[in-house]
């Protein structure tokens, strides 16, 4: 029928096609060609499966010229259409948001605040300086992101901008330290600048809160100006104390470095205070190696080595090819620094690992200086007799280590340093000259309550570190804290003696002494073949007697499990732990002070510096 017809021929919005065919009147399943009068399926049987894909191969296999009038008359349907599509958004756009867009956000917006604050985190956090906001590429990319948005000035930043962030962080600590803290430990240093005439003290707090979680916070890096006496040193703490409402009975102890000035400080202060051990095991060190004149030869002979490829970009080129050529990966050598131990440590560690790079530079090339058969032979005994003490100033200097690591270190370093091992031809002087140098730096510790009673509730350790009159006093200790009497159960220790005969299986699986063997015999000795009553109290008594979880456990983790069963140690707990065994995080601190003081900002003023530093270090605890 007709109207059958006109259902089946297409409108001619839907394919340009169809000006060059109709459809059948005898069959609606084909089309004519206008052209030759050809009938052309339409690709289907019904009307929904229609397509015009072989009525344009048709064109384009018998008529080119009118195939070509199709391909403009298409092109032409099509632009028609994405003009008619653009133009209703193009007129939304015009009338809605152009003017938004050519509007300027107002300074004190939501919007433009949020943005400011964002960029004065971006200088604090990344230690830009502020004439950051001033450079071109800075300014392209905040017009990029909110054209709206105005940049305000450097000073801007620096006048307002972060005193309002600064405050804002002071709030919240000073939040923090009003919760329950049981008891908070300090280090602090001093620090001078070497681009400007600056030096700074150091206050940095650190605190178990009662989810057993280490929190740490820089309070102050502030200008410390005028002669550094010890005087001087304890004004200084008042005062900052007295910023931060800080009372002296919650001070647990305050780790500095062994300078006479800050010991002083401290006892004049009536502040409880032990040496870095990073700084005192350096002491030793120095004492009992470095003093050594067949080791000061060597490490002036391996200084002058590096410091002629450190200096010479040619000599290092060649050396460069030289390890390529042997099929070493290529290396620097390391340079070390004279107040860092480690540093001279890990520079003769690089030279060894050079070793054969070096002979071979040095058949060809000059060298200021070089090392002998023996002089090889004796830096890799060193490095054997000082891997340990390297091994543990990193475990000491993490962020984790705690007071309570001290004891047992030096008590594992006395243990290796008496044993005999191979390695020990040609240093066996230098080992007994470092171990009385350790016993001479530390022989006072194993009587310092502070560090006893750390060690006696860390559950990595517990007694298994002390001499039999040290434990007593530590029972007395923790007597004193009123620990509530109860009647003593005796608890076996099959668990303990099975893990500890596993312990021992998998020491005897590796070669040669290990810093981590001694550890674990003196846990052995102490441990095995021992029941535990106490009368003083039962919680002591049952903690005493459970077996040492593994020491690459975290002694917080197991409190935060098990303070319900010890209520009374567990707060113990949280006050001794608290303290760090070394003054790292202030030395750490004043790394950040250098990237803050620095070439660009060497005229930067201390309290902002100060500031700067402060919002650097504490927004973490904000962001939590």
């Amino acid at each position: 029928s007709r109207a059958e017809t006109r259902e089946a021929q297409p409108s001619s919005k839907m394919a340009v096609v169809w000006q060059y065919f109709k459809v059948s009147e005898k069959d609606q399943r084909f089309a004519v060609c206008n052209t030759c009068s050809v009938e052309i399926s339409r690709g289907g049987s019904v009307r929904k499966s229609f397509n015009t894909t072989n009525l344009i191969g048709h064109l384009r296999s018998r008529h080119e010229a009118v195939y070509g009038d199709y391909l403009q008359a298409d092109q032409k349907r099509k632009n028609e259409a994405a003009k008619e599509a653009q133009t209703p958004v193009k007129a939304q756009t015009s009338i809605d948001t152009a003017f938004e867009k050519a509007k300027q956000l107002p300074p004190d917006s939501t919007k433009a605040k949020q943005i400011t604050n964002k960029v004065m985190e971006f200088i604090a956090l990344d230690d830009q300086p502020f004439s950051v906001v001033e450079d071109v590429g800075f300014r392209s990319l905040m017009k990029f992101m909110e054209p709206r948005y105005t940049l305000p000035s450097r000073r801007h930043f620096a006048e307002v901008c972060l005193p309002e962030i600064h405050n804002i962080v002071a709030t919240h600590i000073h939040e923090l330290l009003a919760c329950d803290i049981a008891a908070i430990s300090f280090t602090t240093d001093i620090w001078s600048s070497d681009v400007s005439p600056v030096s700074m003290l150091s206050l940095t707090a650190q605190w178990i809160n009662k989810d057993f979680n280490l929190v740490k916070a820089v309070l102050h890096s502030q200008e410390f100006a005028g002669t550094h006496s010890a005087s001087a040193i304890s004004e200084a703490f008042e005062k900052m104390f007295q910023t931060w409402k800080i009372d002296k009975t919650r001070v647990h102890a305050v780790v500095r470095d062994n300078a006479k000035n800050m010991k002083k400080a401290m006892m004049d202060s009536g502040l409880a205070s032990f040496g870095c051990m990073a700084h005192t095991l350096q002491l030793a060190i120095h004492d009992g190696v470095f003093s050594q004149r067949s080791l000061t030869d060597i490490v002036s002979i391996c200084r002058k080595i590096v410091g002629h490829f450190k200096h010479s970009p040619l000599a290092y080129s060649r050396l460069q090819a030289v390890q390529i050529q042997l099929g070493m990966k290529p290396k620097r050598l390391q340079q070390d620094v004279s107040t860092r131990w480690n540093s001279t440590f890990y520079m003769m560690e690089s030279l060894l690992e050079q070793k054969r790079a070096l002979a071979t530079y040095a058949a060809d090339y000059d060298l200021p200086a070089t090392l002998t058969a023996h002089q090889w032979q004796l830096i890799e005994n060193f490095i054997t007799l000082l891997s340990p003490f390297e091994q543990l100033t990193r475990e000491v200097s993490s962020s984790e280590a705690s007071a309570a690591d001290v004891l047992p270190s030096v008590t594992a370093l006395r243990r290796l340093l008496s044993k005999q091992a191979d390695t020990d031809h040609g240093v066996k002087t230098t080992k007994t000259s470092l171990l009385e140098a350790i016993n001479r730096r530390f022989d006072q510790i194993q009587y310092d309550p502070m560090f006893c009673i750390a060690t006696y509730l860390d559950p990595r350790y517990k007694d298994r570190y002390f001499d039999e009159d040290v434990k007593q006093r530590a029972r007395e200790i923790l007597e004193a804290h009123q620990l509530a009497d109860a009647g003593a159960e005796d608890v076996t220790r099959d668990g303990e003696r099975a893990h500890h005969t596993e312990r021992k299986r998998q020491r005897s699986d590796r070669t040669g002494p290990s810093l981590y063997d001694v550890f674990e015999e003196i846990l052995e000795e102490n441990g095995s073949e021992r029941t535990s009553t106490s009368s003083v109290s039962q919680q002591l008594g049952i903690f005493l007697s459970e077996i040492t979880i593994p020491r690459g456990e975290s002694a917080l983790c197991y409190w935060r499990n098990n303070h319900l069963r010890f209520p009374e140690l567990a707060q113990i707990a949280r006050k001794y732990l608290s303290a760090p065994c070394t003054s790292v995080e202030s030395e750490r601190l004043f790394s950040s002070v250098s990237h803050v003081l620095d070439e660009k900002r060497n005229r930067l003023c201390c309290d902002k510096a100060e500031m700067l530093i402060f919002v650097n270090k504490n927004m973490h605890l904000i962001k939590k």
